[in-house]
């Protein structure tokens, strides 16, 4: 019976039109749908296969793409005399999930989500990168109904306000951009990472990446995102190599 209150609790919350998030941002879509599906996570879908719309990892996906393009169009226009480096630092440092999660949190996106009971009651930084990756599918959303400019100026409102606080505070110094640092500096060379293993399901999988120094592995970070891996995997290639920031 309990289950059966949920579901319908969960299917009435996904019959509830978006005014009041439309009118926070200042957008007002012309496909709703799009806009709903941008706050489905594939673990809804699990319980609720029945909704007739898709989970949002697609959006997410355009979105990405979308938001690194237009943060690199305005750092490069912003710092003419920077370097690729010192740009791509600042990048990774603007679009990193605790960023994007901390600016979903203030839009009211969990309020939105829908998501399946267990990760519903996940309050830790599994939901940080719910949010975040939210974050991005709403801007292939607003991206596909509104095109290029309303998502830039989205970006712009909420996300590149945040440029000075980063570069003044030196946020973009984090474990991946210093060993990349250091490795060019002692070794002539750029850090790769690679994916060794995924595990779980595909809503709480778990990652194993590699950090090589050309083709030698230095050593291994896990995650639950390549992203979160990969940082982890900086962070031991930094205490391995005994650099300290």
């Amino acid at each position: 019976m309990l289950d059966l209150l949920d579901s319908l609790d969960s299917l009435l919350n996904y019959m509830v039109d978006f005014p009041e998030f439309e009118k926070k941002v200042k957008i007002t879509f012309k496909n709703k749908d799009l806009l709903k599906q941008a706050f489905v996570h594939r673990s809804y879908l699990n319980e609720n296969p029945q909704l007739g719309i898709g989970h949002n990892e697609r959006l997410e996906f355009l979105g990405d793409a979308v938001l690194e393009l237009i943060v690199t169009n305005y750092l490069y226009n912003r710092y003419p005399s920077e370097t690729e480096g010192a740009m791509t630092s600042y990048r990774s440092a603007l679009v990193n999930a605790l960023i994007l999660s901390e600016i979903a949190a203030k839009l009211g996106i969990s309020d939105y989500l829908m998501l399946s009971r267990g990760e519903t009651r996940d309050t830790g930084r599994a939901r940080q990168y719910i949010l975040a990756n939210t974050f991005e599918a709403l801007i292939g959303a607003i991206y596909l109904d509104q095109g290029y400019e309303t998502a830039e100026d989205f970006i712009s409102r909420y996300l590149l306000v945040r440029v000075n606080e980063v570069v003044s505070g030196k946020l973009w110094q984090d474990s991946k951009s210093y060993v990349q640092e250091m490795a060019q500096e002692h070794f002539g060379l750029t850090p790769a990472y690679k994916v060794l293993s995924e595990t779980g399901p595909d809503h709480d999988k778990q990652f194993t990446v590699g950090i090589y120094f050309g083709n030698e592995l230095i050593t291994k970070g896990k995650g639950k995102s390549k992203q979160e891996a990969e940082q982890q995997a900086a962070e031991k290639a930094l205490k391995f190599k005994n650099w300290q920031i």
